[in-house]
């Protein structure tokens, strides 16, 4: 009768343990670096604008108190736009406002900057019914776009009025994109808000969830 084989278990005890070790330090650093990346560019992020907008008004406090106070620009800055945003609420104030940007888009070069910068920001505000209401899903010619509802429109190219859509489809920088006319009747909408889509956007994709109902009318 043959011998049966022996297997050195101290000789093959090493590799194993060698390669569960190689495992969880890749597994880990894996791990750590997708936690960890976001984390930092997000707190990068928060510092860098902390320091922009501390530095507008901060040099001013370090004149008249003589050193610099950390924070202070920052409170005063929101503190402004608050009142700013509480003068444009009343009557009277929305008027002066209006007044004053009706003069300064009068300068060419402030009206090429300020006027697609306001639209663009606007667009965003939930106080514009006229804003990225609405996610929309358009598929044609063989591919998916997504985008947002910007405005409805009938063209009438001489066999009677038909209903179209503008969809804006941003690139992951948000501020650039595409505009595009639709057919309504290609216009499906997800339930995907807004802000889930920005996120979408943002990350190229990623962020977009495996399932996504959509309707052919808009939600109510």
């Amino acid at each position: 009768m043959a011998a049966t084989p022996v297997i050195d278990e101290q000789q093959t005890r090493p590799d194993s343990v060698a390669g569960s070790a190689v495992y969880w330090v890749r597994r880990s650093f894996i791990a750590g670096f997708f936690v960890t990346v976001p984390l930092v560019i997000s707190v990068f992020a928060l510092v860098w604008i902390f320091g922009v907008v501390d530095g507008f008004t901060g040099p001013l406090y370090t004149r008249l108190f003589g050193w610099d106070v950390p924070g202070l620009g920052v409170i005063t800055t929101l503190v402004v736009i608050l009142l700013v945003g509480a003068v444009a609420t009343n009557v009277i104030g929305k008027r002066i406002l209006q007044r004053a940007e009706f003069y300064l888009l009068k300068v060419p070069v402030f009206r090429t900057i300020y006027a697609p910068v306001k639209q663009l920001v606007v667009a965003f505000s939930p106080d514009n019914e006229a804003g990225f209401k609405r996610v929309v899903f358009v598929e044609d010619g063989g591919r998916g776009v997504l985008g947002f509802l910007t405005r409805e429109l009938t063209i009438d190219r001489g066999e009677g009025p038909r209903r179209y859509v503008a969809v804006y489809v941003p690139t992951n920088h948000l501020y650039l994109g595409d505009i595009f006319i639709f057919s309504e009747d290609k216009v499906s909408y997800p339930d995907i808000s807004v802000e889930q889509a920005l996120r979408i956007f943002l990350t190229g994709g990623v962020a977009l969830a495996p399932a996504v109902r959509a309707m052919q009318t808009p939600p109510a």
